[in-house]
């Protein structure tokens, strides 16, 4: 029994900060993805406001 509850332990002390490692890695990948977006949409309109068009 006490083997059990120690590779309890063991498993539990490994996986506690996976998630924060996950999540922290997620945010980091969507806010990159987020300022390239913005940076293709910020492109696009300077570029279109250089060529003249005409926003109806």
């Amino acid at each position: 029994m006490k083997t059990i509850l120690l590779i309890k332990e063991v498993y539990k002390e490994g996986f506690r900060n996976l998630g924060n490692i996950i999540v922290k890695k997620y945010f980091k990948a969507f806010a990159w993805f987020s300022f390239i977006m913005f940076f293709i949409v910020l492109y696009a309109l300077i570029y279109r406001i250089s060529t003249g068009f005409a926003f109806d």
